[in-house]
């Protein structure tokens, strides 16, 4: 299968990238966090702060105290949670999940946090975040600075930041259940973990810039992985000083030359040789996905045209509905992130006002904007994904299907009346029903997926946009005391024909549909000091 048939198939044809021969051999499966063994570990403080607002934020670099709370916040396992499965009574039945505050297909979490470190009271190098046991696994200890900023491709000045976060993904962690349809998932999770890691650094009053764009075997070696097994998706640079003066500066786009010959700075370090535990005793071959991983890395990092990988707006003023303007959305962080609600049978029939819908949009749109490598500016940036809506009886909004101009704060109608059953209809899976929900997003994002500027990483990063994109919704949901559930489970083409975006070169990446819910019964204990 040529990549560019198995792109076509993740979006519009998901069938063909499960083989449905394939039994899923659950007793065989690997953990949902890795495992390293014989090295040596920091551990964190499990003396979690249970509130995080805005106003707590200092300009300064975190202790190791502080920093363990943000890595929890971020990644960390934050509930334990048990339930009987729908239909079964028996407590064999019983269903165990440790749950993170961001979402992931089928609870597998397949993304990993490394952090390279440079604050009091730890040996500066680069370390593992064990979820598993709120610890610091060292990996490789010293000074490597030099060696960032160039693998980064000079995006950052290293020595600014006071850690750069490296999200990875652990392919087999969910491909031993979606087989090669992970591939897709994996981009969205860890655009998820990206998007709540980013919403706890402005908590703490640290600025973050997003690389997208860096030497991955150059990364990859600095890390000790083996790319048959796992490779970074995105590094997150932050910092306690203003990013404006160390990320994308000026003078630094105007002196960054080609950097080139990923292997050649790989040279400067010795391999690493670690052992971690999977857990599986068999992994099965998934040669499709490392190909796709290996067409997507970058061996140099040429300078991006203004604009390149930007849009032009794709709404009008025609059919443009005004919506109420709301302030700027405060909340408990920490209460919003532990409330947060997936339901899949649990959504119940209510009435969303018009008031509530703009401020889900606006503080969705609003808290997306980020500093990252592509844009040559991210103030007056246009998203490379945007916000669609299915509603139904909205507070003095008329039943439709709906584009959000965020620039604009507006609702452009794409097509008049309910369409709750058509989406219903597009559902291979009976697990949410969308009759009982009042608002169905999707996030949609150019066909191309950036690939003239790009190539094949360019899928990867706006899957990675997609999901930082919904977990913004997903928490701005729970401050308004809905319920989230991100669907992939749908037809694309149907979607796409509702809102009538493929004559403007786009498409459907996931489904949310959003509203009030009652949870079922579970036992739910948070894990924490």
């Amino acid at each position: 299968m040529s990549l560019d048939s198995f792109l076509y198939d993740l979006l519009y044809d998901i069938d063909k990238t499960k083989p449905p021969e394939r039994v899923v051999d659950w007793e065989d499966g690997p953990l949902p966090y890795k495992l390293y063994r014989g090295l040596p570990a920091v551990p964190l403080s499990a003396d979690i702060p249970l509130t995080l607002t805005e106003g707590m934020k200092q300009r300064k670099p975190p202790d190791l105290k502080t920093l363990g709370h943000f890595l929890w916040y971020s990644c960390g396992l934050a509930q334990l949670s048990h339930c009987i499965l729908p239909g079964k009574e028996s407590e064999r039945d019983l269903f165990q999940m440790y749950r993170r505050f961001a979402p992931s297909g089928g609870a597998l979490y397949p993304n990993e946090c490394y952090v390279y470190l440079n604050i009091e009271g730890l040996s500066k190098g680069v370390y593992h975040y064990d979820a598993a046991h709120h610890r610091l696994v060292q990996l490789r200890e010293g000074c490597f600075d030099s060696y960032l900023k160039r693998a980064l491709g000079y995006s950052c000045d290293v020595e600014e930041c006071f850690a750069v976060v490296f999200v990875t993904a652990m392919f087999w962690k969910n491909l031993f259940k979606y087989s090669s349809f992970s591939y897709r998932l994996q981009g969205l999770d860890a655009g998820a973990m990206i998007g709540q890691l980013l919403e706890a650094a402005k908590r703490y009053g640290y600025d973050a810039g997003v690389c997208f764009r860096f030497l991955d075997r150059a990364v990859n070696h600095l890390l000790g992985l083996s790319e048959q097994e796992e490779s970074v998706y995105a590094a997150i640079a932050l910092s306690a000083k203003p990013a404006a003066a160390w990320f994308n500066a000026p003078g630094m786009n105007e002196t960054r030359e080609r950097l080139d010959v990923s292997s050649s700075l790989s040279r400067e370090l010795p391999t690493l040789q670690h052992v971690h535990y999977v857990r599986s005793r068999t992994i099965q071959p998934f040669p499709l996905l490392l190909e796709m991983n290996e067409a997507a890395m970058l061996n140099s990092i040429e300078p991006l045209l203004p604009f390149a990988t930007g849009r032009t707006s794709i709404f009008g003023e025609e059919r443009s509905m005004s919506l109420p303007s709301p302030e700027r959305l405060t909340y408990d962080f920490a209460a919003v992130s532990r409330n947060r609600y997936s339901p899949d049978g649990d959504f119940i029939f209510g009435e969303v006002s018009r008031q509530e819908l703009a401020i889900l949009l606006r503080e969705t749109v609003a808290s997306f904007a980020y500093q990252n490598d592509l844009d040559f500016s991210s103030e007056h940036a246009l998203p490379r994904v945007s916000l669609h809506v299915c509603t139904h009886k909205v507070e003095d909004l008329p039943d439709g299907a709906y584009g959000y101009d965020g620039a604009k704060h507006t609702l452009q109608l794409a097509r008049s009346g309910d369409q709750r059953l058509w989406i219903q209809q597009g559902m291979p899976a009976d697990n949410v029903n969308v009759l009982q929900v009042p608002l169905c997003f999707h996030v949609a994002g150019d066909r191309r997926h950036l690939a003239a500027a790009l190539g094949y990483r360019g899928f990867r990063i706006q899957q990675m946009e997609a999901g930082m994109l919904v977990q913004r919704l997903l928490l701005t949901a729970s401050a308004l005391g809905l319920g989230g559930h991100p669907l992939l489970g749908y037809d694309t083409r149907l979607s796409d024909s509702i809102y009538g975006i493929s004559e403007k070169g786009l498409c459907s990446l996931i489904q949310i549909p959003v509203g009030p819910y009652r949870p079922s019964p579970r036992l739910t204990a948070g894990l924490h000091g």
